[in-house]
């Protein structure tokens, strides 16, 4: 749950507590996905990550769970040749507790991510009770899990989603910042390498909301736009474009926040803390969080 679990073990499927760990390189993070959702059941608030990868071997997932501490109480990691299969459960039990997942990705359909956008199921139980389900596939999941459809349905929130894109110029995705809200599409350009005075535009639905000049000077900072007449805060950090990063990673993070309560100061120390590993942010807050981080290609 603490770092993004590309790397496995032997078995196809493997459980992990919270003191599992991992080591993955930077190349092992590409064509990476994770998503946080919030969920209250009957033992309590629980957050979940479903973290979409895609390598040279194929394509995976992983579900971790985490209890209102913070602590990962359990993780399944598929791999890709049992992710090939495309459908499949596993249930383990946790305590004196019982947890199941069900997935059917035989159908799925996907854009340039590894996250599937349709034709799919994705269904987290715990004993008996819906915690998540993801996908346009529900009725075929809940015959699957036997839940009724009256019953089974969950209270997840998404509440954040990080990303890894890629790019030489140009770096886009797409994210709804209110629940309820249409998705936007998100653009970051910026050519840090050929202008001598570079410069960092951000548009959402192709309207510029925030251009920064002499981006030497102001490479890491803030500031807030409206979306879907809400205010969110927008953070960047591309010191990694324009003076190198000495552990030979190219990323420029930029992380875009809303929260009613956010209070827009900056906290450069924030892209390095663990804050920014799954979950991120406190189970009391509310609103929904995106992180990128930005790579240059070559």
């Amino acid at each position: 749950m603490r770092d993004f679990p590309t790397c496995f073990g032997e078995n196809g499927v493997q459980v992990a507590d919270s003191s599992s760990s991992s080591s993955c390189t930077s190349k092992a993070a590409q064509n990476l996905v994770t998503c946080v959702y919030h969920c209250n059941s009957a033992d309590g608030s629980f957050m979940i990550s479903i973290s979409w990868f895609r390598n040279l071997m194929g394509q995976g997932l992983s579900v971790a769970i985490d209890d209102s501490k913070n602590q990962c109480i359990c993780k399944v990691d598929i791999k890709p040749w049992i992710f090939a299969r495309r459908k499949g459960s596993k249930g383990l039990e946790v305590g004196s507790s019982e947890i199941g997942v069900f997935w059917d990705l035989s159908r799925a359909r996907f854009a340039c991510g590894p996250d599937p956008t349709e034709g799919f199921y994705l269904a987290v139980v715990l004993d008996h009770e819906l915690l998540l389900l993801l996908g346009d596939m529900k009725k075929e999941a809940y015959k699957k899990i036997g839940i009724s459809t009256a019953g089974g349905s969950c209270n997840a929130v998404f509440v954040a989603k990080k990303e890894h894109v890629f790019g030489k110029k140009l770096y886009t995705t797409r994210a709804q910042f209110h629940g309820g809200g249409r998705t936007h599409d998100i653009a970051i350009e910026c050519d840090a390498v050929h202008a001598g005075d570079p410069c960092l535009s951000i548009r959402i639905d192709g309207k510029r909301l925030v251009q920064i000049r002499r981006l030497k000077w102001k490479f890491r900072g803030n500031d807030t736009v409206f979306i879907d007449g809400l205010p969110v805060d927008v953070f960047w950090d591309v010191h990694s474009w324009l003076f190198g990063n000495a552990a030979g990673d190219n990323a420029a993070v930029f992380m875009f926040r809303a929260d009613e309560r956010s209070s827009g100061a900056f906290d450069p120390a924030a892209f390095e803390s663990p804050w920014l590993s799954c979950p991120p942010r406190p189970f009391k807050e509310a609103g929904f969080t995106l992180i990128l981080y930005a790579h240059k290609s070559e």
